[in-house]
């Protein structure tokens, strides 16, 4: 069966952003396969047990490690954590949900601004830089990686799932890794092979998102109830947060869920773990 690689592609726009199919004709033809792989991506929380073989873990985070990195600095590692009782306390750390469980690898990408301070060390010039910037340069390069990490691994028929809870806990987290000073974990990445097709999530429209020239969001309510309606239709919340202090809400969208996510006190420590590590935020 042969498939439509630019319906897919202008499905999956339109999908994920309302009105956004259109744009698929500007894809070139030899561009349409990947780029309509990318815009269908999804988060998969259901895996078949088979186990993947660890090159090709490795290969991925290779693929992973090839992303831009600012000033080729490389202030990025991941850590690979295949040793089930590691891997079973990490995702307990990280909320333990059971889905998380049947997820036979788990990685761990971090941020590395250590290596940068030895080069100093090693070769005798003094770190000049000891500021916010080190840790954002750090945060930001193993975000990078995290994308290219996702892509790949959804390229190699992988599902995967982001885990920004590997923060939660990052005093024990780091214990359990290892990690030295100025190397902090930014995200867990659940592996394995898809058990389900998963679901695409809708995104904000690209009215919303998308700036020409300057940065607009004269028109942002009216942008985000819209998604709100649209979400509800095609993906609505299977359940609301907080239902005990906030109660139901009769329309329960996007908004309100991320309102509700938000009002909880979370990772409070995080800016104390992030010093303690040696980072300076000034």
């Amino acid at each position: 069966m042969t498939i439509d690689r630019r319906k897919h592609l202008r499905d999956s726009l339109s999908t994920r952003f309302g009105d956004a199919g259109r744009i698929a004709e500007a894809a070139p033809q030899s561009s349409v396969a990947t780029l309509a792989r990318l815009a269908d991506h999804r988060v998969i929380r259901r895996y078949d047990p088979r186990p993947i073989d660890p090159k090709l873990v490795t290969l991925l985070c290779a693929v992973a490690l090839s992303a831009p990195t600012k000033s080729d600095l490389q202030q990025r590692d991941i850590v690979i954590v295949s040793e089930p009782i590691r891997r079973r306390r990490l995702i307990e750390l990280s909320g333990g949900e059971e889905w998380m469980h049947q997820a036979p690898v788990l990685l761990v990408v971090c941020g590395n601004n250590r290596r940068q301070r030895q080069l100093h060390e090693w070769r005798a010039r003094r770190f000049a830089n000891d500021h916010l910037d080190a840790f954002f340069n750090a945060c930001v390069d193993a975000a990078i990686a995290l994308g290219w990490l996702v892509a790949a691994a959804e390229a190699a028929g992988l599902g995967c799932c982001p885990i920004s809870q590997i923060r939660n806990h990052p005093y024990a987290t780091s214990e359990l890794l290892a990690l030295p000073d100025h190397v902090i974990a930014v995200a867990g990445l659940l592996l394995g092979w898809p058990a389900d097709a998963g679901a695409l999530s809708p995104r904000l429209p690209l009215a919303a998102t998308a700036h020409a020239e300057t940065f607009d969001d004269a028109r942002a309510r009216e942008l985000v109830d819209a998604y709100d309606a649209r979400r509800r239709g095609i993906r609505p919340y299977p359940r609301q947060r907080f239902v005990e202090r906030f109660g139901e809400a009769p329309d329960y969208g996007w908004s309100e869920d991320k309102a509700r996510q938000y009002s909880v006190p979370e990772r409070a420590d995080f800016g104390r773990f992030v010093r303690d590590k040696g980072f300076k935020l000034d």
